[in-house]
């Protein structure tokens, strides 16, 4: 039980990426469907911060490379960098999500991925008759 206790971060992490994927799963709003794909990313990312924080060490800028030598003394700037440039991603795609929910939601009126289905299944069918 200690051992959860010292990576509390990544036990969040966890648990915010179960409540995001279960709201993904089990909510039939496109909306609510976008906030979950939201806590997920938010739920990678916070791990990914977490694995790559080590306490004590610097971070590998100029100011603290001068007062530190070995490479051992430093953290992997990898990490946040992978952050960095997932939550630029992730912002371009729930952007996406939501323009096509709106051209849905004009189209069909409503929200709703199970009625969008039906009327869009209804749709081909006529076409094709």
């Amino acid at each position: 039980m200690g051992h959860l206790f010292g990576n509390y971060y990544e036990a969040v992490a966890v648990v915010l990426f179960g409540i995001g994927f279960t709201t993904l799963l089990f909510h039939r709003n496109m909306i609510k469907k976008i906030i979950g794909f939201n806590i997920m990313d938010t739920a990678v990312y916070l791990f990914l911060a977490a694995k790559g924080y080590i306490a004590g060490r610097a971070a590998p800028v100029p100011e603290s490379a001068q007062a530190l030598k070995r490479a051992e003394d430093f953290i992997n700037p990898v990490p946040a960098g992978l952050v960095l440039t997932g939550i630029v991603v992730s912002v371009s795609v729930t952007a996406v999500m939501l323009a096509l929910t709106i051209r849905l939601y004009r189209r069909y009126h409503t929200l709703d991925i199970d009625q969008i289905t039906l009327l869009a299944k209804r749709e081909q069918y006529e076409e094709e008759m």
